[in-house]
């Protein structure tokens, strides 16, 4: 399928200096991000969309090869060989892209060795949902998480090689990592620089494999990870564990673990912001008479007055039993809804005591003369 125009998924011109390409992706990718639009497989086509461009117009010379070729070769881990010259981007990739603050850097997965010189593969990151509820939330917590990932191989010490042997240089690239094709056209010699598709871009080749890992260096492990949760996160945050993610084949360099925050249900409270929000049912003789209640909180039960004459609908605030801010400024509120409870049957005896009171002039409703607008303009002191 022919690829959209690159400046055209950015919505910037051919001339777009480097921070207005930087500003519109981040734009676009905080607009289409998978955590926004959860379920919505148009918006994380277009997040790696996004990412892709951005991946090429960011840097220099790829974005000058895209300009006159029209398209990019790719290589190494992360975005990967495609048809026609240009590369895959996955989902992955397109994380690894925003979470690395849209800087194109090792955007590639690559610790490169020198201008010309070999590669190291990185590992892929991983990504896991990390469930917390409220009360972890409001305190900070410390997860421990089992995690299956590739790890250097115990055998071979991660280097692919049987015992007695080591990694040979690759004879088709000699151990640059990279092959030149020279093509003739009619505008003149061109020199196409690409990974060596025999060693992958690493310089070496394993000619005799560790019998444990067939010579990727790597084998599968689980893992038990400590995860610290700072106090305040909210869903849709993530947490970024440098190196604890796949180990990259032949002691390449690890990718990241990104813990994605999902808050659970909560069985009393719904959250607003760094506030949290609780509907108390309290009956008509506590409206009227007043009480002194028990409501739960985030760190216990707490007493709650209720004055007499109280309405329902009103707001009760309980200062600083809410969330704390994520960037350690203060911690929110309770606000408690007060709400009435009715009866849906009631005895004999309760029906004649209402009735009595029903009759009461303190019970009955008072007739407003003045009319709703009437009553908007007294207000409005007009």
């Amino acid at each position: 399928m022919a690829r959209r125009d690159y400046y055209e998924v950015l919505g910037v011109s051919r001339g777009a200096t480097p921070d207005e390409i930087k500003k519109a992706y981040r734009k676009l990718a905080m607009e289409f991000h998978p955590d926004r639009n959860k379920g919505d497989a148009a918006a994380e086509e277009k997040f790696k969309e996004v990412g892709e461009a951005y991946a090429v117009l960011s840097d220099q010379n790829k974005r000058a090869q895209y300009d006159r070729f029209g398209n990019v070769q790719g290589g190494g881990a992360g975005p990967r060989p495609g048809q026609g010259g240009s590369f895959e981007f996955d989902l992955s990739d397109a994380l690894r892209q925003f979470m690395d603050g849209g800087m194109f850097g090792d955007f590639f997965g690559q610790q490169r060795g020198g201008r010309g010189g070999s590669t190291r593969v990185r590992g892929n990151d991983l990504q896991l949902k990390l469930s917390l509820t409220l009360e972890e939330i409001s305190e900070g917590v410390r997860k421990t998480i089992k995690v299956k990932r590739f790890r250097p191989c115990t055998t071979c010490s991660g280097t692919g090689s049987a015992a007695g042997s080591a990694p040979q240089e690759c004879p088709t690239c000699r151990g640059q990592g990279q092959v030149r094709q020279v093509s003739k056209t009619i505008l003149g010699q061109f020199v196409n620089i690409q990974t060596c598709p025999q060693c992958h871009g690493e310089g070496r080749v394993v000619s005799n494999p560790c019998k444990t890992c067939d010579g990727d260096g790597r084998t599968r492990t689980e893992d038990t990870i400590h995860v610290d949760v700072p106090a305040g996160v909210s869903s849709g945050h993530y947490l970024t564990l440098r190196g604890e993610g796949h180990s990259g084949p032949r002691n390449g360099p690890a990718g990241d673990l990104i813990a994605l925050i999902d808050e659970k249900e909560h069985e009393y409270f719904e959250r607003d912001g760094d506030n949290v929000i609780y509907k108390l049912s309290v009956s008509i003789p506590q409206l009227l008479l007043g009480a002194s209640v028990e409501v739960p909180t985030l760190s216990g039960r707490a007493q709650l007055k209720i004055e007499p004459g109280m309405t329902p609908g009103k707001l009760l605030r309980m200062r600083g039993k809410g969330l704390p801010s994520v960037n350690g400024y203060g911690r929110g509120d309770q606000l408690v809804e007060i709400e009435l409870h009715v009866p849906k049957k009631l005895s004999s005896s309760e029906k004649e005591m209402i009735e009595k009171l029903s009759n009461s002039d303190n019970f009955k409703v008072q007739a407003n003369d003045k009319g709703f607008f009437a009553r908007v303009k007294e207000a409005l002191g007009q």
